[in-house]
């Protein structure tokens, strides 16, 4: 295990900047946000990333964190209380490990924030990404490398997925999982699908019509984009932001959950490493996932209040989860939720943790 430190050269900086003040911007489809990214919105953002965020002190808050790499795995871990068991929290697409520092801020254990493989300072794993395989790296993280014996994790999207495999592989390691996103059974199969279920599956249905392109073309043709999108900051910004925007609980304002500096220091990320493309390893490996056995270990729910999510019944979730704690819907706090409302799950997951010991 090494001490890891963000450092950018000037001369990538350099070129950002550059690259930012010659965009060439699309003219609109529609109005606002309704075709995508907002041509409008996008300008004035590139503007403001190009001649008034300041990378150096972004730069200096990251660095404020001790990180690490190990095995080509990047990770920050914070020692606060060795009595207890940590907690990792994981991160999903199209975010980062920043998601979750104002979550880590606000608990009392021991915590490690992992960048998931292939994502800025993280290598790709051998072998296809699956789920499975970011558990096994996680689990390695935290076994092998940090030495803990027994540990709880939380996350959302691919992170949480990735814990619930965690949770499967190492029942006797982790303590409990704590979850954004319902988990999903393997099947139906047990007992016949309820109205309730039936209802979420079908509106879940519609909205993919309208929300699947980016994961349509990431899964199939996931060179094709990535090759726009490495060479044109402007474009990363767009194809990033679109999702901040739709998926969190925003009301269609993004920067009323996330300030541009922020935003910024997303984007900046993602670029200076050139990750976008690996990080679009995981949708393409997807058919390589196994169907996932029921998770043993006890599981909270603290569902995000976000499109895909509506209407999540519970009754999903125990067909999933023979053990589940703590289960709510607050309605508020979307895809991004450690980042959006980091009080909230702050508040839950030391609840849960406590109450498992």
């Amino acid at each position: 295990m090494e001490a890891f430190t963000i450092s950018v050269a000037s001369d990538v900086l350099d070129d950002l900047r550059s690259r930012l003040t010659r965009t060439r911007f699309t003219t609109p489809s529609a109005s606002g946000w309704e075709a995508g990214t907002d041509p409008d919105y996008l300008r004035s953002l590139v503007d403001y990333w190009a001649n008034e965020f300041d990378w150096p002190a972004a730069e200096a808050r990251l660095n404020s964190y001790p990180q690490f790499r190990d095995r080509g795995q990047h990770f920050v871990h914070v020692r606060r209380d060795a009595t207890r068991p940590p907690v990792l929290l994981a991160h999903g697409w199209p975010s980062s490990f920043i998601e979750m520092l104002p979550l880590l801020e606000l608990l009392d254990v021991d915590v490690v924030v992992p960048s998931l493989p292939g994502f800025l300072y993280s290598d790709l794993v051998d072998g296809p990404l699956t789920r499975a395989a970011i558990a096994e790296t996680f689990h390695t993280l935290m076994t092998e490398t940090l030495g803990y014996e027994r540990y709880f994790a939380f996350g959302g999207d691919i992170g949480g997925a990735a814990s619930g495999w965690l949770a499967t592989m190492y029942p006797r390691e982790v303590a409990g999982l704590h979850m954004i996103h319902g988990p999903f059974p393997a099947d139906f199969d047990a007992s016949p699908i309820t109205p309730a279920e039936q209802a979420f599956l079908d509106a879940e249905a519609v909205y993919d019509e309208s929300d699947e392109g980016y994961s349509s073309i990431m899964s199939t043709r996931p060179d094709t984009i990535a090759a726009a999108l490495a060479d044109s900051p402007a474009g990363l910004a767009a194809w990033i932001i679109d999702k901040y925007r739709s998926w969190s609980d925003c009301g269609g304002d993004l920067e009323s959950r996330f300030d541009r500096d922020t935003l910024c220091t997303i984007l900046t990320l993602y670029w200076v490493t050139g990750c976008i493309g690996t990080s679009f390893r995981q949708y393409l490996d997807y058919p390589h996932n196994a169907p996932r056995p029921m998770i043993p270990v006890p599981v909270a729910v603290t569902l995000s209040h976000e499109p895909g999510m509506h209407g999540f019944p519970r009754s999903i979730a125990e067909r999933a989860a023979g053990d589940i704690r703590r289960y709510s819907a607050p309605g508020r706090g979307g895809h991004f939720l450690a980042l959006e409302e980091p009080r909230l799950i702050a508040d839950e997951l030391t609840a849960f943790m406590r109450s498992i010991g």
